[in-house]
């Protein structure tokens, strides 16, 4: 972590056989994100302290002092003030840190934004899959969007590509039963403001057509008569 941070000489430790530049030298006057910054072994919080108030470091097994302009994002899941009474984490860092502190709630509680991040991250990955999937069956984002996300969105990112690798098929192929056996999943149904922006999202890209192979009643995974309801229900006009 030392190394990755602030890089090291030849022949700084073994295996050192090259010089290495560290993160914090190749992100000078640019953006360099800490993320999980509340795992940082003690040994090395000082020194990102020293940065942090005197914008220079030394290279591991140099004796030179390299100067930095960084602009420094650090996220955690953790609770830094209990790391702090616990000794974990230094309590002068987390002030020098907490400049600007910006609260994101967990994705539980944030449900609106889970079918955007679906249809975000089943994009990216049946790119880089080259696969073409344009349905997310209606059921299958019920089930995401009831499911409590322990992980939050790093959990829905690798629930995504999996899903991702087992699809052979345009439509998105998702463990229901798996998220469906979680006994503590938040109950009942879409609420109508997330099943509105699922109809309308399905009628944009399908350019307005309902039925049909390309239509919104096949990528949200419902009957065309489904969906004409479903519509009425929420006062959504067909173009």
């Amino acid at each position: 972590m030392e190394s990755e941070l602030f890089g090291h000489e030849k022949g700084a430790f073994t295996g050192a056989i090259n010089r290495h530049v560290g993160r914090l030298e190749l992100a000078d006057r640019g953006t360099l994100l800490l993320d999980e910054v509340g795992d940082l072994p003690g040994v090395i919080q000082p020194k990102l302290l020293r940065v942090l108030e005197d914008k220079e470091f030394q290279r591991l097994g140099s004796n030179l002092t390299v100067k930095v302009d960084v602009r420094l994002i650090a996220a955690t899941n953790q609770d830094l003030h209990r790391s702090i009474a616990e000794g974990r984490f230094r309590e002068d860092l987390f002030y020098r840190l907490n400049v600007f502190p910006i609260h994101i709630p967990p994705l539980r509680k944030r449900k609106s934004d889970i079918p955007a991040l679906v249809r975000y991250f089943v994009s990216r990955y049946a790119s880089e899959a080259k696969k073409s999937i344009a349905t997310i069956p209606a059921e299958a984002m019920d089930a995401l969007l009831n499911w409590r996300w322990p992980g939050n969105i790093r959990e829905l990112q690798n629930l995504v590509q999996r899903c991702v690798i087992l699809t052979n098929s345009p439509i998105l192929r998702v463990p229901l039963e798996e998220l469906r056996g979680n006994a503590k999943a938040s109950p009942g149904k879409v609420s109508q403001e997330v099943e509105r922006e699922l109809i309308l999202q399905a009628l944009k890209e399908a350019g307005g057509v309902i039925g049909g192979e390309s239509g919104a009643a096949s990528r949200l995974g419902i009957k065309r008569t489904t969906l004409y309801s479903k519509m009425k229900k929420l006062n959504i006009k067909s173009s």
